[in-house]
């Protein structure tokens, strides 16, 4: 099995926390998925990296159809439908129950299974993404 895709191979900087920590909640959202994990980086670099939807308020001002659009042009086409509706939610609950910041999460959190808990919360998100975000997300909060 090929290794797994880190935080610092999408060229994020776990360590500066805010923004980088949404751009790997994101990266692990869409690795989370059943899907070839080559392809699911490719979709996070095409709306990251391509298209700058790198906050959740940026993200927030995609519409769904240009979302979609985004994960067509990364092959992301199985899910295609289904993820861009969830990234939305994903965004907009952010924003709204915590101010944006992934970082207020963690605030809110008495532990690491509070925090897992809340990020299990966001609808699309399983045990696979919470695990494949803690990986690196941990190393910054723990």
């Amino acid at each position: 099995m090929a290794s797994e895709i880190s935080a610092k191979d999408l060229g994020i900087d776990i360590e500066k926390g805010g923004d980088e920590l949404f751009k790997w909640f994101i990266a692990s959202f869409l690795f989370g998925k059943r899907i070839q994990q080559e392809i699911a980086a490719e979709a996070y670099r095409v709306i990251v990296d391509k298209h700058q939807r790198d906050t959740p308020r940026k993200l927030c001002n995609c519409s769904w159809q240009e979302l979609v659009d985004m994960l067509g042009e990364a092959h992301y086409v199985r899910y295609d439908e289904s993820t861009a509706e969830r990234l939305l939610k994903l965004c907009n609950k952010l924003s709204s129950e915590y101010d944006g910041k992934l970082g207020n999460i963690h605030a809110q959190s008495e532990s690491r299974r509070e925090l897992e808990k809340r990020l299990a919360e966001f609808e699309g998100v399983g045990p696979k993404t919470v695990e494949i975000f803690m990986r690196e997300a941990a190393k910054v909060w723990y």
